[in-house]
């Protein structure tokens, strides 16, 4: 928008043209000139000018039907149309209004007059071309984003199909997650990122061979070496998806445990992303409170004594206490909060 304003002059007569020409030219504008009413609206669809000066009196398509027709077209209903007329009678202008005409210089020319109200409107007009064009990049932005989160709940609604056992857990988690890290505080891009995070937080399970993931019975130790590097293959997965990255934390870190003991790095205390020790948190509540062919989910009180005496050792001391007490003031510790998609985004 730093290039010189275009400005499109429809005018029958030459000598007009001419007096325009000399009156504008040296003052930053392009300008640019139509004979009639039919080449200036060819003219005006092919270069969308800044503004439009529109003589009245003209042959065969005068002014108004011009200016009726610029504005019935959506391309060019938003520029500005000053008519020049040498009629200074009530009724012209009033016509030149309903016709869609935005002002009106009055013949003969003042150049001084001309030229301040042209660069007040064709400094509006390009303010409303840019917030209109920042508005429609917004709205593009908006939809690449939710066209990608679309695709990580797909990919999550394709994970647990693949794990019958586990179905509607990555929803639950989440949501859980989510609700969680509300109460610490977190919002914005970083509430969004533990959002994707927590869909995704065992796609690295696609790298696990069917026969160890659905294995009925315990894994053998070396199966348990197999399964313990599904968080790797979510890292070397999601790490060259640039948008994703900053979600890494959760798929990656959720099996950290804070006295360093879990998996796949080691990682201790406070070097375990906090994304990932919220999750912990929903992640093990979840999967306690569910059934499993091997088990019957625990009741709600069992797992609040499991999960508090873990404090220290596998989960975040200072989050125990926050979670249980959300826990407790869930109406149904399953269902502690639903978050439609489009409050993320």
């Amino acid at each position: 928008m730093n290039s010189a304003a275009t400005i499109l002059i429809i005018d029958d007569l030459a000598v007009a043209r001419a007096s325009m020409n000399a009156v504008l030219q040296g003052e930053g504008y392009e300008l640019v000139f139509a004979e009639n009413g039919i080449t200036g609206i060819a003219k005006a669809l092919e270069l969308l000018p800044d503004t439009i000066l529109l003589d009245v009196m003209m042959p065969d398509m005068d002014g108004f039907e011009v200016c009726r027709q610029i504005r019935a077209n959506p391309l060019l209903a938003e520029i500005p149309v000053v008519m020049v007329t040498a009629l200074d009678d009530r009724e012209s202008r009033l016509q030149g209004l309903r016709a869609g005409a935005d002002d009106f210089l009055s013949k003969p020319i003042d150049s001084l007059e001309i030229k301040t109200r042209l660069q007040t409107i064709t400094r509006l007009n390009r303010y409303r071309r840019l917030q209109d064009e920042r508005r429609q990049v917004e709205r593009l932005n908006q939809e690449i984003i939710d066209a990608y989160n679309a695709g990580i709940e797909a990919w999550s609604r394709a994970l647990d199909l693949r794990d019958k056992e586990t179905e509607g857990h990555s929803k639950r988690v989440t949501e859980m997650t989510v609700r969680i890290a509300e109460a610490l505080g977190i919002t914005g891009d970083d509430l969004v990122q533990i959002w994707r995070g927590a869909l995704l937080h065992d796609i690295g399970k696609m790298g696990i061979p069917d026969a160890i993931l659905h294995k009925p019975g315990p894994l053998t130790n070396e199966e348990w070496l197999v399964m313990q590097k599904h968080p790797t293959y979510a890292y070397d997965l999601l790490r060259p998806i640039h948008y994703l990255q900053p979600a890494l934390d959760i798929p990656y870190c959720h099996h950290e445990k804070w006295d360093g003991s879990g998996y796949p790095r080691g990682l201790q205390g406070t070097e375990i992303p906090l994304a990932a020790r919220i999750f912990a948190l929903a992640d093990v509540w979840d999967a306690l409170r569910s059934d499993r062919p091997y088990r019957l989910g625990w009741p709600v009180e069992r797992i609040r004594e499991h999960i508090a005496s873990l404090a220290g050792s596998h989960f975040d001391p200072a989050l125990v206490p926050l979670f249980l007490q959300l826990v407790e003031e869930a109406s149904e510790p399953l269902l502690l909060h639903q978050y439609a998609s489009a409050t993320l985004r």
